[in-house]
C-alpha cells in the first residue's frame, strides 16, 4: 500500500510539472510482474485488468497483456476480466469516436484561433493516445506534436521524451534509443532546450536504457549524477532510482567513494526502508560481513527478476555480485583455507571450491587453488610490471608500423 501512494504522489507531481500522466510506468512494472512472476497474486492481476479496462479504457493494451500472459502460458490470469471481444470493441468505437473530438478541436483552432491553441489540441490528442489507444497511435501523435513547425525547442524535446516514455512503456528498445538521440541532438543544438531539469530527466532516461543494453558502468555514472536533483517520476518513483543507484555503483565505485556516497548518502539513507534488500547488500559488502551478503543476495534475485528494467539480466547480476564478494575476500590475503573462506561466507567448502575455480577459469579472480592443501593462492599482478610490458609490446607494434611506412615511401 505504502508503494502505491508513492506512485500516485508521483503522478500528481507529474501533472504538476506539466507531464503527461500516461503512460504510467508503475503499470508497466505491474504488467512484468504479472506476465513473468508465476506468484503473481490475485490482487495484483485484478488490479492490473481495473486500471487498463476501467481507468483507462485501454483494449489494445487489454489485447497485447493478453497476448503476452498466453505467450508466457498464464492465460488463465485473464479469466478474471470476464470481458467478451464485442466488448473490446465498444471500447474501440468509443475511443474512435472521442479521438474525432479531439482531431475537430485541432481544426476549428487553425480556422479561428492561434498557434498556442492549435498546438495544446495537438498536445490534447497525444495524452489521450497514451492514455486509451495503441503504442502507434500514442507514438504518431507525440511525432505530430515535435513536429509542429512553430513549436519551441524545450516543448520539442518534452514531446520526444514523452514518445520514448511511450516507447519504453511498450518495451520497444530500439525505438526508445533512436528517440533519446533525437532528445539529445534537440538538447544541445543551440544550447536550446537544456534547462536543467530537462537535461536531469533526459540522463535518467539514458541510464535506464543503459540498464537494459547491460552498460551498468555507464549507467552508474548517470544515475549518481542525477541523485542529488531527481525529478524523473514519469519513468520511476524515487526509492526505484535510488535502488539502481545503489546497486550499478555497488559493482563500479571504490570503497571510499561507495561510503561517501552511498552507503552514507542522506538520499540513499532517505529511502533505506523503502529498499531493504538492496541495502542490506550494500552495507554487508561495505562490513565484510560475507554470510550476511549472501543472504541478500537470496532476497535480491525475486527482487531483480520483478523490476522490468533488471530482470533481463538476472543471472548477470547474480555472477558479478558473487564475484565482487570473492574478490573483497581474497584481496585481504596471500592464501587463504577453504574452511575458512566457507566458514565467512557460511556455505560449504565445495560451494566455495565450484565457484572460485569458474571465476578463476574466466580470469575474472587472479588467484590458483591448492587441491592438495586445501587453500586459495591470491596471485596479484604486478601493475607496474604489466604497464611496462604494455608499453613494449606497443612500442614494438609502432616501430614495425614506422618501418613498413618507410619502406613504402620508398617505393
Amino acid at each position: 500500500m505504502a508503494t502505491d501512494r508513492k506512485n500516485k504522489m508521483d503522478i500528481d507531481t507529474e501533472v504538476e510539472n506539466g507531464l503527461a500522466k500516461y503512460p504510467e510506468m508503475a503499470l508497466a512494472q505491474q504488467m512484468h510482474r504479472m506476465v513473468h512472476d508465476e506468484q503473481s497474486d490475485a490482487n495484483l492481476q485484478a488490479k492490473v485488468l481495473e486500471r487498463i479496462l476501467v481507468d483507462l479504457e485501454n483494449p489494445s493494451l487489454y489485447r497485447l497483456l493478453k497476448s503476452k500472459v498466453t505467450s508466457a502460458g498464464n492465460s488463465s490470469l485473464m479469466s478474471v476480466a470476464k470481458l467478451t471481444e464485442d466488448d473490446l470493441l465498444k471500447l474501440d468505437k468509443k475511443n474512435s469516436e472521442h479521438l474525432a473530438e479531439l482531431h475537430e478541436k485541432v481544426e476549428t483552432a487553425k480556422e479561428s484561433a492561434g498557434d498556442m491553441e492549435v498546438m495544446d489540441a495537438r498536445v490534447e490528442i497525444a495524452k489521450f493516445s497514451a492514455k486509451s489507444l495503441s503504442q502507434e497511435a500514442a507514438l504518431a501523435a507525440w511525432k505530430d506534436v515535435a513536429d509542429f513547425n512553430k513549436i519551441s525547442s524545450g516543448k520539442k524535446l518534452d514531446a520526444i521524451m514523452e514518445g520514448a516514455r511511450v516507447a519504453s512503456f511498450y518495451n520497444a528498445t530500439a525505438m526508445t534509443d533512436d528517440l533519446i538521440v533525437q532528445a539529445q541532438k534537440v538538447a544541445s543544438s543551440s544550447g536550446s532546450g537544456g534547462d536543467w531539469d530537462r537535461l536531469n530527466r533526459l540522463k535518467v532516461y539514458q541510464a535506464l536504457q543503459m540498464l537494459l543494453h547491460r552498460d551498468f558502468r555507464g549507467a552508474a555514472a548517470l544515475l549518481l549524477g542525477c541523485m542529488a536533483t531527481f525529478s524523473c517520476t514519469e519513468m520511476c518513483s524515487y526509492s526505484e532510482f535510488i535502488g539502481y543507484v545503489v546497486l550499478t555503483n555497488l559493482l563500479h565505485l571504490p570503497r571510499v567513494e561507495l561510503k561517501e556516497k552511498i552507503i552514507d548518502g542522506p538520499e540513499v539513507i532517505g529511502v533505506a526502508k523503502d529498499i531493504p534488500v538492496v541495502i542490506k547488500l550494500a552495507n554487508s559488502y561495505y562490513n565484510c560481513d560475507y554470510n550476511s551478503y549472501l543472504n541478500a543476495m537470496l532476497d535480491l534475485e525475486s527482487v531483480l527478476k520483478q523490476d522490468r528494467f533488471l530482470a533481463p539480466h538476472t543471472a548477470f547480476w547474480m555472477r558479478e555480485l558473487h564475484i565482487l564478494a570473492h574478490k573483497q575476500f581474497l584481496d585481504a590475503y596471500q592464501s587463504v583455507t577453504l574452511q575458512a573462506m566457507a566458514a565467512a561466507f557460511g556455505v560449504s567448502t565445495g560451494f566455495i571450491d565450484y565457484h572460485v575455480s569458474r571465476f578463476i577459469a574466466a580470469n575474472r579472480l587472479s588467484a590458483k587453488i591448492d587441491k592438495v592443501g586445501g587453500t586459495i593462492v591470491t596471485n596479484r599482478p604486478d601493475l607496474k610490471n604489466a604497464q611496462y610490458r604494455d608499453m613494449i609490446q606497443k612500442g614494438d607494434l609502432l616501430l614495425n608500423r614506422i618501418q613498413k611506412l618507410s619502406r613504402a615511401l620508398d617505393v
